[in-house]
């Protein structure tokens, strides 16, 4: 059974990313997933790692619901791998902070979970902000308010019932002059590698920011079961 598996992974390595002989210095990174260190998923980082490692994710983007326990303990395991995040609920929304270096509660409000990021030099997206499926949800308004105080928003949420949420949140990135980040959102090892940025090399927040704008996505809706993984880690 290992062999199949070992095949199986190989094969969606092959399909997440073709080769590509222009940039094949560049990385393929994972900017949204979750660990046992948030309630409604089951992995263990190093297995996450692992499966990365099988499927060619060479940056991940651990961002755990109000936690970076999960993605700090996969920091220790891969250091140069792993960038260190973690997906805050505000009062309205959620945020996603990456290379942070210290913890940032839920709760709070928007502007507030920003200054806490940015004090510690954290790169800011928003997550899923036109999805209306999920607990916290943006309103047009709200999402204004904090488009001047933002480095991205999330276009492509794997997660997402259908590619309408992804639309309106790439079209309002377009008419704002926001970058645009991509995620699978991942639950389960099954869903990781579903939204990835092919992107230039980088070493830090400032590294990756100067990087976004060159990135390509590389994008495909996981099917609608996956949330049964989140059901059934409750």
């Amino acid at each position: 059974m290992s062999e199949v598996s070992d095949l199986m992974d190989r094969l969606r390595a092959a399909i997440l990313l073709p080769m590509d002989t222009t940039h094949h210095h560049w990385l393929r990174v994972e900017l949204h997933l979750h660990t046992c260190a948030s309630m409604d998923s089951l992995v263990q980082p190093q297995k996450l790692l692992d499966h990365c490692t099988r499927i060619g994710i060479d940056r991940v983007a651990i961002t755990d619901h109000n936690s970076i326990d999960g993605a700090l303990a996969a920091k220790a395991l891969a250091p140069d791998r792993v960038i260190v995040g973690e997906e805050v609920e505000t009062t309205q929304g959620e945020l996603l902070g990456y290379f942070m270096r210290e913890w940032v509660p839920g709760g709070l409000e928007p502007m507030e979970t920003i200054e806490r990021l940015r004090a510690q030099g954290a790169v800011i997206s928003v997550s899923h902000p036109f999805e209306q499926t999920r607990g916290a949800k943006w309103t047009y308004d709200q999402l204004l308010a904090i488009t001047p105080h933002v480095d991205a928003i999330e276009t492509f949420n794997a997660r997402c019932f259908t590619n309408q949420p992804n639309d309106e949140a790439a079209a309002f990135a377009r008419e704002h002059s926001l970058q645009g980040t991509v995620g699978s959102d991942a639950h389960s090892l099954f869903e990781v590698g579903r939204a990835i940025l092919h992107m230039p090399n980088f070493e830090d927040a400032a590294g990756f920011l100067a990087a976004l704008p060159s990135a390509h996505p590389h994008t495909r809706l996981s099917p609608a079961y996956v949330h049964l993984f989140s059901r059934y880690a409750y």
